[in-house]
């Protein structure tokens, strides 16, 4: 799809987002099945609940424009995903596991933040100023689960210096 003007880049970016979301959420499933670890298993569940509301705002974005999600390939996550799944199975020792599903979440959230301040900002630029404060509220949401996630790393870390 050729881009000719800032608002096809703002929905070819919107929809990026939202499509990358969505298998984000499918990852942290299988990352909190991975951890075998009950407060890592419960911050990944609730992390797929609230994609399921920032789906909701993303949604809600488009309908504001007046436009449709468009299709994209998603290969950056299938090779995340992949590149996962085969480093995980190299690790054996379970503590280790725990870390790196958490060090794994960290680096997809991480993503998500980088897309919703582009997004932000390009909401900004073409006049979408609604769009921007749903846009905004995604990025709180995605914030709090960077801010949970890095607790857990370093609660990880505590309970396995003071073993």
């Amino acid at each position: 799809m050729p881009i000719n003007n800032p608002k096809q880049l703002f929905v070819l970016l919107l929809s990026d987002v939202r499509q990358a979301t969505e298998r984000t959420a499918k990852m942290f499933q299988e990352m909190s099945q991975a951890a075998q670890h009950p407060d890592i298993k419960e911050a990944l569940e609730a992390r797929v609940f609230v994609s399921d509301k920032i789906l909701n705002s993303l949604d809600e974005c488009f309908k504001l424009i007046g436009e449709k999600p468009i299709k994209l390939s998603g290969h950056l996550q299938d090779v995340f995903a992949e590149d996962f799944r085969r480093e995980l199975a190299e690790i054996q020792s379970p503590e280790a596991k725990r870390l790196f599903v958490l060090v794994k979440a960290s680096h997809l959230i991480h993503l998500r933040v980088g897309e919703y301040v582009a997004l932000i900002a390009a909401a900004d630029v073409t006049g979408h100023f609604g769009v921007g404060v749903l846009l905004e509220s995604c990025l709180a949401d995605t914030l709090s689960f960077v801010e949970r996630t890095r607790r857990l790393i370093r609660d990880l870390y505590r309970e396995r210096v003071a073993a």
